[in-house]
């Protein structure tokens, strides 16, 4: 994470917040092949247990159990150019965002293990789509969600390590940080601009 301790964040119930809106991120480990990466979905079970899934022909799937894992959630983003400051000129271009990485064990899930997760991931994805009547593997004729299950494998990461980043501005004068959280604004951040307003 970011070295300037101006940047730490450590609140873990917005961080937790942040990670279940965004729902989506990178999920890292070793493997005797070398590091590797899965982009998934995920969804918490509990204050600190993270559940997601992985394809079986996923280069992670069969070195995961058992193993430390890094997950790491990218949210809200956005260029900042030195002029918008209304500092001096010994300003330098540079990007603000908030970033969450969540670090532990993992575990495989069993059958009804990997169906909680599916079910859990649906219903907190699908009550977003309101009013639209919420999917739920009840539509599934049985041999298909049969097909589908042998063809995945469900994991979850107990999270014993939590680091968070909210590079913000919060090392520029206010002024120079609400000046520069308007004009990323007007440049199509408005999601990033509203942490840097609420930054301190």
């Amino acid at each position: 994470m970011h070295p300037n301790q101006a940047f730490r964040w450590e609140d873990r119930g917005t961080m937790r917040q942040l990670v279940a809106e965004i729902g989506f991120g990178a999920l890292f480990a070793a493997t005797p092949d070398g590091p590797r990466v899965a982009h998934l979905p995920a969804v918490w079970d509990g204050e600190d247990r993270l559940l997601f899934h992985l394809a079986r022909g996923n280069g992670l799937t069969r070195h995961l159990a058992g193993a430390t894992a890094l997950f790491t959630v990218l949210g809200p983003d956005g260029y900042v150019s030195p002029d918008w400051y209304g500092l001096d000129h010994n300003q330098v271009p540079t990007w603000n965002y908030l970033a969450v990485e969540l670090e532990g064990p993992v575990e495989a899930l069993d059958r009804a293990g990997l169906i909680a997760q599916i079910d859990a991931l649906a219903a907190a994805q699908e009550a977003r789509l309101a009013p639209k009547p919420a999917w739920t593997r009840d539509k599934m004729d049985a041999t298909a969600l049969d097909a589908l299950l042998r063809g995945i494998t469900g994991f979850a990461m107990t999270v014993r390590a939590w680091r968070g980043t909210a590079k913000l501005g919060q090392n520029k004068p206010d002024a120079a940080r609400l000046a520069a959280a308007e004009a990323i604004a007007a440049a199509g951040r408005p999601a990033i601009a509203e942490w840097m307003r609420q930054a301190r």
